[in-house]
């Protein structure tokens, strides 16, 4: 097969990359993850500025701003290197994608010229402000967040909670109510961009997970005024913005989960291998294989589902439910990785002696984060009995396709890229 080709701006092929990238991870992050646990900044900026010098910084952005890749499809075998440490999305940039993809593909020029180059250079981080204390989750019909339009300006009144990377975000992007209950949902909601240094704005809170403040926040806005121009998409377009981020984010995040899974699977497998379990005859024990066929047969299951998703988002093809049924997969096998993982190593595996404690904690969040597996699975269920529902048309029409979806990054003609194969992201 033919390796799969970069983008204009890099000569490399796709394997000689996730070699690197493999090899950084390996090599300078991991031995580093201690230090980075104590939440160490100067050996993160380091790390970082490392990875830009090799050229392993900011591999899906938009290639204007040093992307490699235009297609997702391409990006993942990098996207689950980068993420088998929790460090790597910051290290490598990651982290900064969707943000950088939402603003390049709906915010105003004017926009654009003053947050894009920053963001993509890593010295400004973004945010993302929806969810609400006192409503249900993130239901966008129950959000009280609003912005009122006074002679060119928007005037921004919301309390947000648990918003990922406000502790050091500079920009926020605040999904808002900018028309009354009259309206429609799917045309009452806005998504502002809200810089974090503007006049009332606040963090009033920090929301701990497990016992501990890993970057969430709580938010208020009082009376925020931003330019008429700072929002992604028009007025009243929120729910199309929304709707894209998540599956956009969803396919990149369930990448990330995969990587800390594979991670998990790895340090189970060594540690079966080790002189003091084969004195004890640990790998030969039937449960203890099991431990092993179970984890290996998620991954391989997991990898399969997110390819699919990301290959109809690509393609333009409706993703929701390949996006949402992966995205529950990637959650499920994170879990059962990392709690096979401590099994295995015992009481040193919830310890701070290896890295499974703190992953165990993020894998337990995955089950609510980007959509509680409950809504996503009621959601997928209903639309897949909807498709065997004989009350209008023919079941041989109902399963085709209906309708299109443009992708917010650009992607080249299918006969351009040639098709990746599934082994090139399984070490």
């Amino acid at each position: 097969m033919k390796p799969t080709s970069f983008c204009s701006n890099s000569a490399e092929t796709l394997p000689s990359v996730v070699k690197k990238i493999r090899n950084f991870v390996e090599n300078e992050v991991i031995p580093q993850e201690s230090l980075l646990a104590k939440n160490d900044q100067s050996e993160l900026l380091a790390l970082k500025e490392k990875a830009k010098r090799m050229g392993l910084y900011g591999n899906f952005y938009p290639e204007k701003l040093g992307g490699k890749f235009s297609r997702l499809t391409d990006y993942l075998p990098l996207a689950e290197e980068e993420s088998r440490s929790e460090y790597g999305p910051m290290i490598f940039g990651s982290e900064s994608t969707l943000d950088i993809h939402m603003l390049n593909h709906y915010a105003d020029e004017a926009v654009k010229l003053n947050y894009l180059e920053s963001l993509a250079s890593g010295n400004i981080v973004a945010s993302y402000a929806m969810t609400e204390p006192g409503t249900c989750g993130s239901i966008p019909d129950t959000l009280r967040a609003t912005a009122q339009l006074k002679e060119g300006y928007w005037q921004i009144n919301a309390k947000k909670w648990f918003i990922c990377r406000a502790d050091r975000a500079q920009l926020v992007a605040v999904v808002v109510c900018t028309g009354d209950e009259s309206v429609p949902v799917s045309q009452r909601l806005s998504v502002l961009i809200v810089p974090a240094d503007a006049e009332g704005f606040h963090i009033v809170g920090k929301n701990k997970i497990f016992g501990q403040h890993q970057g969430q926040c709580e938010l208020e806005l009082n009376n925020v005024m931003v330019p008429e121009n700072f929002m992604l998409g028009g007025k009243g377009e929120g729910m199309a913005v929304i709707e894209q981020r998540l599956n956009f984010g969803r396919v990149l995040r369930s990448t990330y989960w995969l990587g800390l899974a594979q991670r998990c699977f790895d340090m189970m497998c060594y540690r079966l291998q080790t002189e003091r379990n084969k004195a004890i005859g640990l790998a030969d024990k039937q449960l203890i294989r099991q431990h092993v066929v179970k984890v290996y047969q998620a991954l391989v299951g997991s990898r399969s589902l997110i390819y699919r998703a990301a290959s109809e988002l690509d393609n333009h093809l409706p993703a929701d439910i390949a996006v949402k049924v992966a995205k529950l997969s990637t959650s499920q096998t994170l879990s059962l990785a990392v709690d096979s993982a401590i099994q295995i190593y015992g009481a040193e595996g919830v310890s701070e002696q290896t890295p499974l404690a703190s992953i165990y904690q993020l894998a337990r969040t995955t089950r609510i984060l980007d959509g509680a597996d409950e809504a996503l699975i009621s959601s997928v269920g209903k639309r897949l009995l909807n498709e065997y529902s004989d009350k209008h048309q023919e079941y041989s029409d109902k399963t085709k396709p209906t309708c299109k979806t443009t992708p917010i990054y650009k992607t080249p003609p299918i006969s351009e890229t040639p098709a990746i194969s599934e082994k090139a992201c399984i070490s």
